[in-house]
């Protein structure tokens, strides 16, 4: 199943949902993002392969290795760029929440803990939680 965070759209922002995703998403994202990086400057030392993509296409497949290889690595490439913008996308709305409670359960869900392991860990309901990151979604929905 494909999800959708699109930044653009009305007054360039997410939606409640799409928020809510990329709070979920965001420790895979990062995590993602440091691997793939590390692979592409370790294999081919950076992202050469961006400006490959206004070249010509040929219709249909092509049998030969090294151009399906810099295809796969392009493709690659244009993900890392769409989980980039979802990633600075959270983080530059963070600096909206200032309650205590908040930031700790925003940060407790970017490092990928479950609302019932923050719940847990603060002492905390499990819908005391909820409220506290409906909160959170809407402070970032409204920077």
């Amino acid at each position: 199943m494909r999800k959708s965070y699109s930044t653009k759209g009305r007054a360039g922002r997410m939606n409640k949902k799409q928020i809510e995703q990329a709070l979920r998403d965001y420790l895979w994202m990062m995590n993602e993002i440091i691997k793939e990086r590390e692979e592409l400057n370790h294999i081919i030392g950076g992202n050469v392969v961006a400006k490959i993509t206004d070249m010509p296409k040929a219709s249909g497949g092509t049998s030969d290795p090294v151009a399906n290889e810099v295809i796969r690595r392009t493709e690659k490439s244009r993900r890392i760029e769409k989980l980039e913008k979802k990633v600075l996308f959270v983080q530059s709305r963070t600096k909206a929440i200032t309650e205590e409670r908040e930031l700790t359960v925003l940060n407790c869900m970017l490092d990928g803990m479950s609302m019932r392991a923050i719940g847990h860990h603060m002492g905390l309901s499990r819908q005391h939680i909820y409220r506290l990151k409906e909160s959170i979604i809407e402070q970032m929905l409204h920077m």
